[in-house]
């Protein structure tokens, strides 16, 4: 089993660095990127700073590829501690072990493709912190962690914090050999999505199943402009446990970041009209079939697929067209400024 010294004071952190409902989430991002800033050499800096208006805010993915900040290999091992504690300041502890489990399968599948050409470098600490804006608790500024698998985007506004978007990937999305044989990074994801597929009548099904085979991949992906249509079965359609599964799903993909934002989330969701909220399932329904769904309300979509590697590997993403990059929150922001 190969241990990476950054990975090392990851329960620590998370203890000491899990948010209350005590604390502002603002108020303790802002604290965590200015302790990450103040550690960085001046070459450092450039490095992962960036104007709020760069083009590089909005030029997110979460395939392998080159990519803009500092990462975890450049930083020192005091460095590293408080970049993980950035991370930590807008994620629940579930939400940060998902995350730092995501990058350490990196060296599992550099074990898994030795020997393979032309595939690109797998590195757990090849992932990128990046800072846009001055953190500030007067003006707008934003923050980024990205790399393989990962890409988690954080604005913060002064009239909230937002969290999209967001991806999460794992491969394998089931480990089958060696000494991590059983972990599922995205097991719950997958496995309440079935569940509540399978819980459907046949009439339901009929509705909520929109296509026989899976596409290859999620469909609001970050080249796409505009968001997919709502499809599938609606919240109004389904029996209260069914409803209630929905819910567990979705505060899955929520509760992967602070108790704060999930909260906040959660209530612009229910306001919006949960009932309207749809459900929708393409491919096989079995274990071990590829398969995909999407759950899609008036200004978010949840997704999740997992089709490539005969059905273990997943890629699950949330985007929301109003809070994507904070967009709304900003609007606000420079509003009540120009207001005063």
């Amino acid at each position: 089993m190969i241990t990476h010294r950054w990975l090392l004071p990851t329960l620590a952190l998370v203890a000491s660095a899990t948010p209350s409902f005590a604390h502002h989430v603002e108020t303790d991002m802002l604290a965590a990127a200015k302790n990450f800033l103040v550690t960085l050499t001046p070459e450092q800096l450039q490095k992962a700073s960036f104007a709020m208006d760069d083009a590089e805010r909005k030029n997110w993915h979460f395939i392998p590829r080159k990519r803009l900040g500092l990462t975890l290999k450049e930083m020192t091992p005091e460095q590293r501690l408080v970049a993980q504690a950035l991370l930590a300041s807008g994620m629940s502890s579930r939400g940060y072990s998902k995350a730092t489990t995501v990058m350490s399968l990196e060296a599992l599948l550099a074990e898994l493709e030795r020997g393979q050409t032309g595939k690109p470098v797998r590195d757990p600490e090849l992932y990128f912190f990046s800072i846009f804006g001055t953190p500030s608790a007067e003006a707008p500024w934003a923050w980024r962690v990205e790399g393989h698998h990962l890409s988690l985007n954080f604005t913060c506004s002064g009239q909230g914090a937002a969290a999209t978007p967001s991806f999460y990937g794992s491969n394998p999305g089931e480990v089958r050999v060696g000494a991590r044989k059983g972990l599922r990074v995205l097991g719950r994801e997958e496995d309440l999505g079935r569940e509540l597929i399978r819980s459907l009548t046949p009439e339901q099904q009929k509705t909520a199943i929109v296509a026989a085979e899976a596409p290859k991949d999620v469909l609001n992906d970050p080249k796409r402009e505009d968001f997919t249509q709502p499809e599938g079965i609606t919240v109004a359609a389904l029996t209260p446990p069914q409803r209630a599964l929905l819910e567990e799903l979705v505060r899955e993909y929520l509760g992967r970041n602070r108790p704060e934002i999930e909260a906040a989330e959660w209530a612009r969701i229910q306001a919006a009209d949960w009932n309207t909220v749809t459900f929708a399932w393409a491919g096989g329904t079995e274990p071990g079939m590829g398969h995909y769904y999407r759950i899609q309300g008036k200004t978010f979509a949840m997704e999740y697929d997992n089709t490539q590697n005969e059905a273990n590997h997943p890629h699950s993403a949330w985007r929301d067209r109003e809070r994507d990059f904070g967009v709304d929150l900003l609007k606000e922001h420079y509003s009540k400024s120009h207001a005063k």
